[in-house]
């Protein structure tokens, strides 16, 4: 599976961008907010990518952040919530906005999303908010809930990552390294965190 792609920035749309790398360009699908942090045309650019294959396509879609993919990941676990209406999600709202809101019950904040009503906002947050404390969340400005971002947030959105590339569905892995982050603590490296999370996902 394609997860990274690191090349020069060929050409934009409205909701995607081409990539080029050595001279293949790559078709990913974004965010409005991923869009923003690649930069211009000509820009050396990494884009954190999630491939996406249907019965009828095959569709490729681009992160600025690992965090962002991760929470895409989980979104489009919740039934009726598909790739269009996932990044629609993260055009409107921050990483942080959104772990905010999914812990809070606040599915207003979720529905200001397009195409995402006030049934299936209820249900996201519903479906999310004994997750959302162990997904990473950065909020515009480097922020998060109000307060600056530790740097075993990284470590612990590694972890998770590292885990759904293992196989483990995007709640377990999330759920599995948050009780991983308390046993340890907040300084705990990438290396423990999987260690420990994957003795928590297996039992």
């Amino acid at each position: 599976m394609i997860a990274k792609l690191t090349g020069k920035l060929d050409e934009t749309g409205e909701d995607w961008a081409i990539v080029d790398v050595q001279g293949v360009g790559y078709l990913v699908h974004c965010s409005t907010k991923t869009l923003a942090a690649l930069g211009a045309v000509g820009d050396a650019c990494t884009v954190h990518t999630d491939l996406q294959v249907s019965e009828n396509d095959m569709r490729l879609l681009g992160f600025a952040e690992s965090s962002e993919r991760d929470w895409f990941r989980l979104l489009t676990a919740v039934q009726g919530v598909g790739s269009k209406v996932g990044l629609a999600i993260l055009s409107a709202l921050s990483t942080g906005e959104l772990r905010d809101a999914c812990a809070a019950q606040d599915a207003a904040t979720v529905a200001r999303a397009n195409g995402v009503g006030p049934k299936l906002a209820g249900r996201i947050v519903n479906e999310l908010k004994d997750k959302a404390g162990a997904m990473p969340g950065v909020a515009d400005g480097g922020m998060a809930g109000g307060t600056a971002v530790s740097p075993a947030g990284g470590a612990s959105a590694d972890a998770v990552s590292a885990l759904q590339n293992l196989g483990f569905k995007p709640a377990v892995a999330a759920q599995a390294v948050a009780r991983a982050q308390e046993e340890l603590g907040p300084d705990a490296g990438e290396g423990e965190l999987i260690r420990v999370a994957l003795k928590r996902a297996a039992g």
